[in-house]
C-alpha cells in the first residue's frame, strides 16, 4: 500500500492501472482492489477503471512528514530559488521556507535550520525581465501577451504569444509559448524581450494541452542530439527554423 501510495504520488496523473502495476509488481486486477483499500482508508482518490488514477488528498502523509534527506533537497533547492535574481521568486521561496518550518516539530524544524547542504552563487545567474511577474501571471490565467522581441540579428518584430511556461536553463532564462506571428511554437528569450504587454485576450483552457504538444515536440527533437540532458538543450541550440518550429527564437 506504501509503494502504491508513492507511485501515485510520483507519476504525473491520472496514472493508468497499467503504470501502478508496473511501478508496484503486481497485477492491475490487484491495483484496483488496492485502489479500493486506500480509498477506505482516508485516501482521496478521483478516477476510475479505464482512465486513471489521481491522489487528491493522502491522509497518511501530513506536511510535517519529511524524512531529514527530503528537508535537505528542500533546503537547497529553495535556496537556490532564492539566488535566481527574480524578487517575487525568492520572496515566495522565503515564505515556503517559514510556512514549512511552521508545519514540523521541534526535531523537524533543528534540522531543517541546520540543514547539511548549502547554496550559495557569487553572481545572479539570470538576467531577469522587469515584467517577469506579468510573464507568470499571464501564464497562470492563460492571457495572450504582445511584447516586442529582438533577435541575434537586432531585427525586432512585434508578436502576439501564447505563454506556456518558463524555463530555466543553465544560461538562459527562457519563455515557451506559441507565437502567433508565426502560427507555431517558439522560445523567447527574456533578455531579448524588450516590451511586455497583457491584451486581455484568453486562450483558456489550452495551456496545459498546448504545452504538453510543445514538449513532446522539443522530445522528438532531442533525440537527434547526443547531449544526455535531452530535448530542451537540443532545442534551444537549434535556429528558429528548426523542424516543427521547436526552436530557440533567436
Amino acid at each position: 500500500m506504501f509503494i502504491l501510495l508513492q507511485a501515485l504520488r510520483d507519476a504525473p496523473p491520472p496514472v493508468t492501472a497499467a503504470q501502478l502495476a508496473a511501478a508496484t509488481g503486481v497485477s492491475p486486477r490487484s491495483i484496483y482492489r488496492d485502489i479500493d483499500s486506500l480509498r477506505a482508508g482516508g485516501a482521496t482518490i478521483e478516477g476510475e477503471r479505464g482512465y486513471g488514477y489521481t491522489l487528491v488528498e493522502d491522509g497518511s502523509l501530513p506536511p510535517r512528514a519529511f524524512s531529514r534527506i527530503e528537508l535537505d533537497a528542500l533546503v537547497l533547492g529553495l535556496a537556490e530559488v532564492r539566488q535566481m535574481g527574480d524578487p517575487a521568486l525568492a520572496c515566495a521561496a522565503a515564505a515556503v521556507l517559514g510556512k514549512l518550518a511552521a508545519t514540523l516539530p521541534s526535531v523537524g524544524q533543528q534540522h531543517l535550520l541546520h540543514a547539511v547542504s548549502k547554496a550559495h552563487r557569487f553572481t545572479q545567474r539570470y538576467p531577469v525581465l522587469p515584467d517577469m511577474d506579468l510573464i507568470r501571471h499571464c501564464c497562470w490565467r492563460e492571457e495572450a501577451l504582445a511584447i516586442t522581441y529582438r533577435d541575434s540579428k537586432g531585427v525586432e518584430t512585434v508578436r502576439t504569444i501564447w505563454p506556456l511556461t518558463i524555463v530555466y536553463l543553465d544560461a538562459m532564462l527562457v519563455v515557451l509559448a506559441r507565437c502567433c506571428l508565426r502560427g507555431d511554437f517558439r522560445m523567447f528569450r527574456t533578455d531579448r524581450i524588450l516590451t511586455v504587454a497583457a491584451t486581455g485576450a484568453s486562450f483558456r483552457p489550452r495551456r496545459a494541452a498546448l504545452l504538453r504538444d510543445y514538449l513532446a515536440a522539443l522530445e522528438w527533437a532531442g533525440r537527434a542530439g547526443s547531449h544526455a540532458g535531452g530535448a530542451m538543450i537540443a532545442a534551444a541550440s537549434a535556429s528558429s527554423n528548426s523542424p516543427g518550429g521547436t526552436g530557440l527564437t533567436k
